[in-house]
């Protein structure tokens, strides 16, 4: 039985119901949102401020796993639960790497949908398809998947902050399904909020996940290394760094040179990425 926040179910317009593409929207400070996204980082920010970095940081992951992708050979993308359009999108990413990428968005919000095919009227290698993303069938057999989407080539799989939306424990086994119909060469990303397991940071990741479970939105679970490794069933899991072990590391740790001091926000979002053998 799939184990849903109240928040993945699509709510459209309502702007009664929180979304989580509405809140993340928010949190990147686009305007396709109402009072009752923005009152979920309100709720989280009273006592983690840089709540918003939750997002940013997952997104500069995003924009740079992409490159990565295309740097890799990757030439066709399937982007699980996209949300709404913002800047660098992965089409546009993938596409600047590649001219010839070909990019398939996956999302059940009625609204990103309709934000996506509005963007992608000019654009003959990038499209959306509407499909429940905690659902691999449906995605995979999803026909604007599998008429877009070469299963017999390498395809650069993305799940960038979602995981953390799905309550229950059967991640690798969901994943796992994906991965299965993955070719050779494939490479998956996954991004996900992160409980660093040290007392201060414990702490405010299960105060966020308290605050985001509890507030409209119905989701935000705070998942170990451990936890969040496991999702990439026999993959190979690429070195987030030259002189890193692979493995999962922070947001705005991989593959990036320089990133500065990070706040403890910061500290509370990971990623991992894998190669299919």
């Amino acid at each position: 039985m799939i184990q849903r926040a109240p928040s993945s179910v699509p709510v459209g317009v309502d702007p009664t119901r929180a979304s989580i593409a509405r809140v993340y929207d928010a949190a990147l400070g686009g305007s396709d949102n109402y009072a009752i996204d923005r009152d979920v980082l309100a709720t989280v920010a009273r006592f983690a401020p840089e709540v918003n970095d939750l997002a940013v940081s997952n997104r500069r992951f995003l924009v740079r796993v992409v490159h990565a992708m295309a740097s890799f050979g990757i030439r066709q993308f399937l982007d699980c639960g996209s949300g709404l359009p913002t800047a660098d999108n992965t089409h546009q990413v993938a596409q600047r790497e590649r001219g010839d990428a070909v990019v398939v968005y996956v999302d059940n919000d009625p609204v990103v949908i309709a934000h996506g095919e509005a963007m992608l009227l000019d654009n003959d290698l990038t499209h959306i398809a509407a499909a429940d993303i905690f659902r691999p069938g449906d995605v995979l057999g999803h026909p604007t998947v599998t008429a877009r989407i070469d299963f017999s080539e390498p395809i650069g799989l993305l799940h960038s902050g979602i995981w953390h939306h799905y309550l229950g424990d059967d991640i690798p086994a969901l994943m796992g399904q994906y991965i299965d119909a993955l070719p050779s060469g494939s490479v998956v990303a996954l991004s996900h909020f992160l409980d660093p397991e040290t007392e201060q940071l414990s702490k405010l990741a299960r105060r966020m996940e308290s605050a985001f479970v509890h507030s409209a939105m119905g989701s935000g679970r705070f998942r170990t290394r451990a936890e969040i490794a496991a999702m990439l069933p026999g993959l190979d899991v690429v070195k987030p760094s030259e002189n890193a072990e692979a493995g999962v590391e922070l947001c705005d740790l991989w593959q990036r040179e320089h990133p500065g001091e990070l706040n403890q926000v910061q500290r509370c979002i990971a990623a991992i990425v894998g190669r299919k053998p």
